[in-house]
């Protein structure tokens, strides 16, 4: 018997709802608070929960994430007696099976609830997709980055080619490796192509090939990386680089596995995996005529976007110690201690330029406290000091104008966000009883950063 819950404020609705999808041989049951309707994803195996919007303890948007990743895994459909675009939007990229408005409900669960019982049926069944993927440089645990990883196992599991896309600095070539290494053909070449290093009169050269004499300097005949690529995998980095006539040139190749090396007479062929990446809107180019939209669909097979370190940031202290320990094993120095400053005055910061950013951050702290077996925040860059400091001051400044013209005394964002924290955190724990698991599964929040706050907070 299929499992439904019901997660809505609307007391008739819910007494509704459970009558009549019990009389459709469900076994349903219903909650009127979102903490409630949590804590039981978490206790009880369902397979569809229909969630609330507007609700009296918070908004059932914000915490998909927890009913999708609660332990069975079910299918969300929000229901809401508001409708908005922009909420539909968030419902779907969060990972929602549909959104549906309540005025229509009983009629529009009649077409959504079987497909989703289907779908979810199919992919409990399907084992194709690793259950244990290799991770290879890829380090966090984030919320955010699931969805990533469920992309990532789709990938590998198939042939499709694979856009991957996010700003600099977030990780794309690692991604495009993790999904070489988990696919069928990881034992064959990765050939990475730089479309951004590479200047425009050497890169068909640097693609196809060339034979010898085709030019001047062309002393021996040269394998180009798609051949090299033959049987394997090929990344194009930057692939919004790629010049206009070579887009067309590679159309070609993606359409007829064929190419015609510089200079040469006849045609060879390279069949191979395409893996791209880009941290610029390849959308917004092919609009403008600056790409094109027969080679952006070719490339586009499976989208992989990657979430900015500003979005993931409880995933800094793990990427912290992986990337200390990297560097205190290349130079034969003992662990490093970190104080919890440190870490406080990196999640200050909103990282522009993301992990490789953080890791360069990191090389200029580890080269400036040699003989120093723990790291803290005065080690950072002054420029990085500077601008934590004068945040500070700011807030300081802003509490005060605030309190004056409010006649209320205001205290410093980090010093009101310490407390709240500590608050919820207590009560966290109260609630789960002081398991640390529970807490993590109930809350959302990763091990490594509830560690760090049941230690900060004592």
């Amino acid at each position: 018997m299929n499992r439904i819950l019901v997660v809505d404020d609307d007391k008739l609705l819910c007494k509704m709802l459970v009558k009549h999808l019990s009389r459709s041989g469900f076994f349903v049951e219903s909650t009127h608070l979102l903490l409630e309707g949590i804590q039981l994803a978490n206790d009880v195996d369902w397979d569809i929960i229909l969630l609330d919007v507007q609700m009296p303890d918070g908004n059932g948007l914000d915490s998909l994430p927890s009913f999708i990743n609660s332990s069975s895994q079910p299918e969300v459909i929000i229901i809401t007696g508001q409708g908005a675009a922009d909420g539909a939007e968030q419902a779907v990229l969060s990972g929602a099976w549909s959104y549906i408005e309540k005025p229509h409900v009983l009629r529009e669960l009649k077409l959504h609830l079987p497909r989703a019982l289907q779908y979810r049926e199919e992919k409990l069944s399907n084992h194709t997709i690793p259950v244990a993927l290799k991770r290879g440089g890829i380090i966090g645990h984030a919320l955010v980055l699931d969805r990533c990883f469920d992309d990532l196992a789709k990938a590998a599991a198939s042939n499709v080619n694979v856009l991957l896309s996010g700003e600099t600095g977030t990780g794309k070539e690692v991604f495009a490796r993790a999904i070489h290494e988990n696919s069928r053909d990881k034992s064959s070449n990765f050939v990475v192509v730089d479309c951004a290093s590479l200047p425009e009169n050497l890169l068909e050269s640097a693609l196809f090939g060339h034979v010898k004499g085709a030019f001047t300097g062309a002393d021996r005949t040269v394998k180009g990386l798609i051949k090299r690529a033959d049987n394997g995998t090929l990344f194009l980095d930057e692939v919004g680089e790629l010049p206009l006539h070579m887009q067309k040139a590679f159309l070609r190749v993606l359409q007829e596995y064929s190419f015609r090396p510089v200079g040469a007479s006849e045609e060879e062929t390279s069949r191979f995996r395409l893996l791209t990446a880009t941290n610029r809107d390849i959308e917004a180019m092919v609009d403008d005529g600056s790409f094109r939209k027969d080679l952006y669909y070719r490339l586009k097979g499976l989208s992989i976007h990657l979430p900015p370190l500003r979005e993931r940031k409880e995933d800094i202290e793990e990427l912290v110690r992986f990337y200390l320990k990297k560097l205190c094993k290349r130079y034969g120095l003992d662990a490093k201690m970190v104080s919890p400053d440190f870490y406080g005055s990196l999640a200050e910061h909103d990282w522009p330029g993301n992990i490789r950013e953080l890791f360069q951050i990191i090389e200029y702290v580890f080269a400036s406290c040699v003989g120093i077996s723990t790291i803290f925040s005065i080690h950072l860059p002054p420029v990085f000091r500077v601008q934590m400091a004068r945040a500070a001051v700011q807030a300081e400044t802003g509490s005060a104008s605030a309190s004056t013209t409010s006649g209320q005394e205001l205290k410093p964002w980090n010093a009101y966000k310490n407390e709240m924290e500590k608050e919820y955190v207590n009560r966290l724990m109260a609630h789960c009883q002081g398991d640390t698991k529970a807490a993590c599964d109930f809350s959302g929040i990763s091990k490594s950063k509830m560690y760090r706050l049941l230690k900060q907070y004592g």
